[in-house]
């Protein structure tokens, strides 16, 4: 199990959480689209996400949605399960996942904002010791670290084996490659825009919000990302990625209610997005309705 995150390369589908009108969990959707996405060769899918909206999910919740998208899965490819918080729930959530039959742990970032290194260390030591599943961390938003950061948090938590950048200074996370070696696995964490950078700088894999609508690209992204073929690369992105890209940064918190809609558009069940999210506004709903019909050659 310890060697499992090394062996992930390519990409992570990435399933948003469905919900019904009321915003109460729509189980039966989420199985449904994850048995769709599974049918494609990601290397893993990661369930209660930033964009599975792990945040507004409670304990049990997470709890349901590891277990659902464990049995969609059906053994076809590994599951990771997001927590955070704090450190007393993010155990209390890993543990749920492990229970739930998840693979792996990815650790958000916690609620406090100003952590010093010491609390920040022990927060994710708590939810790394929660379980024997190998740990990712998810560098992003107020988790920042520098290379020897990570050096001195792999050294205290035997569990983590993964890195997952949500921060996009590919310079700076190249020098956290450099520092760290093969002692963890290189994830690309901020979008399916940053898929040029990131392979460049030697990511083995990313996570992809486009493979809730568009898994055929996903993996063409990361196909060419691999090979390094950056004409490949610039063309799906300008064609596909950055129109979406640009609609999804016209309000805070879009990167969720944008894929969601678009899933409805296609004919996926997603739903609503949960407070303090914020639903697509008409306008921009037009846009994507118009600018969505593009995808469905990469369905």
């Amino acid at each position: 199990m310890s060697q499992l995150l090394s062996q992930l390369k390519g990409v992570f589908g990435f399933p948003v959480t469905p919900f019904r009108k009321d915003l109460s969990l729509d189980l039966d959707a989420l199985a449904r689209n994850v048995d769709e996405m599974a049918a494609f060769p990601f290397c893993a899918l990661v369930a209660t996400g930033g964009t599975g909206e792990v945040y507004s999910l409670t304990p049990e919740e997470t709890e349901q949605v590891v277990a659902t998208t464990v049995r969609a899965v059906k053994g076809r490819m590994p599951v990771m399960a997001g927590t955070g918080y704090n450190a007393t729930l993010g155990a209390d959530i890993a543990r749920r996942a492990a229970k739930a039959g998840a693979d792996c742990i990815l650790a958000l970032p916690p609620y406090y904002v100003s952590a010093p290194e010491e609390g920040l260390f022990a927060y994710y030591e708590a939810i790394g010791r929660a379980t024997d599943l190998p740990l990712t961390v998810y560098s992003r938003d107020w988790a920042i670290f520098t290379p020897e950061m990570v050096e001195r948090l792999a050294m205290r938590v035997p569990t983590l084996k993964g890195w997952k950048d949500g921060q996009g200074d590919v310079r700076k996370y190249q020098r956290i490659m450099e520092r760290n070696g093969d002692r963890l696995a290189w994830f690309g964490g901020l979008g399916d825009d940053c898929v040029p950078g990131y392979f460049a700088a030697g990511v083995q894999a990313y996570t992809s919000s486009i493979s809730n609508i568009a898994p055929k690209l996903s993996l063409a992204l990361a196909e060419a990302g691999m090979k390094h073929d950056f004409v490949k690369l610039k063309s799906l992105m300008e064609r596909y990625v950055n129109p979406l890209y640009a609609l999804r940064e016209r309000a805070r918190g879009y990167e969720v209610a944008v894929m969601k809609e678009a899933m409805e558009i296609l004919g996926m069940p997603a739903g609503p997005v949960r407070p303090p999210l914020m639903n697509c506004r008409p306008k921009d709903l037009d846009d994507l309705k118009q600018l969505i019909q593009i995808y469905r050659e990469m369905r």
